[in-house]
């Protein structure tokens, strides 16, 4: 794998959250590299980076895995924004994955929030652009050191990567945000791709444990589709993103599910389809990042 962002058609994402038990996290990790992920997005913030890098040295001590076949994604967590805790904070995460080198190091956010929970300060996020400046900066010195091939950011609006590419240094290679049919963000996505920037989609199903009128993966048209290609509503919605080029981290930790969220490779969605599935753009946003500024 080169150090940018693998095409989104020839290599499948996971996405292990924080809500998903230890033992669930390593076997999802097992299985996962065991049906052919080679991308892994993890972070600080989901608290079980220890429990991925103990799957990663399972399968590279049973000979089925080498370091240079895997693209592993950490993040920058908000209360390490101070140019000062950033190498620290990354160090830790590359610790805990046991790993020698990151492939990808994304801001989590451009916002930060105050190192210490306890302050009776104020609480609210950092919201001026020169603190993701300050933080950006000492990223792009990992890559110089290194330590991680390419840099990103996540949760960022065309403003705020206009912001960051008039003054940065190396080039954010990617975005990671919330994209689904019923949140296409059509400016974002024809901005990135204007800027050479690959948009990673998070929450490609919606957020099915949220309420909602009706639930992405129950949506009348989405199951329409599926039912027309014999596949299931969530593999329509990832092989949407992957025909408008758009890489996807489905999030699960059901080893059958994990398995049937890769086999989207073997149908092609029309046009039609397409512009029906663009057609349920209603701007829900279920990971409210725009309350924090």
């Amino acid at each position: 794998l080169s150090s940018c962002v693998p095409h989104t058609q020839v290599v499948m994402r996971l996405l292990v959250s924080l809500q998903s038990p230890p033992v669930a996290v390593q076997e999802a990790v097992e299985v996962a590299l065991d049906a052919g992920y080679r991308h892994v997005d993890c972070a600080y913030f989901y608290q079980n980076e220890a429990e991925i890098g103990a799957a990663f040295q399972k399968k590279f001590g049973e000979g089925k895995l080498k370091r240079d076949e895997l693209y592993v994604v950490s993040k920058l967590w908000n209360i390490f924004h101070a140019p000062q805790d950033v190498k620290p904070a990354f160090l830790k995460s590359l610790t805990m994955l046991n790993l020698d080198y990151l492939d990808l190091y994304l801001m989590h956010s451009p916002m930060g929030f105050p190192s210490n929970p306890c302050s009776k300060q104020d609480q609210s996020p950092t919201k001026s652009s020169s603190t993701s400046l300050f933080s950006w900066q000492a990223m792009e010195k990992l890559v110089d050191e290194g330590l991680v091939k390419s840099v990103g950011v996540s949760n960022f609006n065309v403003s705020q990567l206009e912001r960051l590419l008039s003054v940065c240094r190396i080039k954010p290679a990617a975005n990671q945000v919330e994209l689904h049919p019923y949140l296409t963000q059509p400016e974002l996505v024809e901005y990135c791709k204007s800027k050479g920037i690959v948009l990673i989609a998070y929450s490609p199903f919606g957020c099915p444990a949220l309420p909602c009128p009706v639930p992405l993966l129950e949506n009348p048209t989405v199951n329409e589709i599926a039912q027309k290609h014999g596949k299931t509503s969530a593999q329509v919605l990832i092989r949407f993103h992957i025909q408008r080029g758009i890489a996807t981290i489905p999030k699960s930790i059901t080893p059958t599910r994990i398995v049937e969220n890769a086999e989207v490779y073997d149908f092609h969605l029309t046009r039609k389809e397409i512009q029906m599935l663009e057609g349920l753009n209603c701007n829900t946003r279920f990971i409210k990042w725009n309350l924090l500024g």
